[in-house]
């Protein structure tokens, strides 16, 4: 019996729940306004914003329309919409579960 008794949290340490919010950004990267947890770090946020503005800014220069970024992580999915050089970016846990096809439904 004594193997299956769990120790106050030890298994938990490790483990974080994933955000969920948005953050909206200027064309330069900062924060403007934020929905995200307070522990949420305010260095990963700057790091999402960069990767997403970088990403519009080398489609603009492709001269492709590209206004939203959808990234779908096994435990995360971001995304992203550009607002005049700046962009307003999604955070939301994945659903587990869901079988990954590659194509999201939920709007069908």
């Amino acid at each position: 019996m004594g193997i299956l008794t769990r120790k106050s949290g030890s298994l938990d340490r490790g483990i974080k729940a994933f955000p969920a919010g948005c953050f909206t950004v200027d064309r330069d990267g900062h924060l403007i306004s934020s929905t995200l947890p307070q522990n949420f770090s305010s260095e990963l946020a700057g790091q999402i914003a960069r990767a997403v503005l970088g990403a519009f800014e080398g489609a603009h220069q492709a001269h492709l329309i590209f206004n939203e970024i959808q990234v779908t992580f096994l435990a995360m999915k971001l995304t992203a919409r550009e607002l005049r050089g700046g962009a307003i970016i999604f955070l939301a846990p994945a659903r587990l579960g869901r079988a990954n096809t590659g194509h999201d439904t939920s709007t069908i």
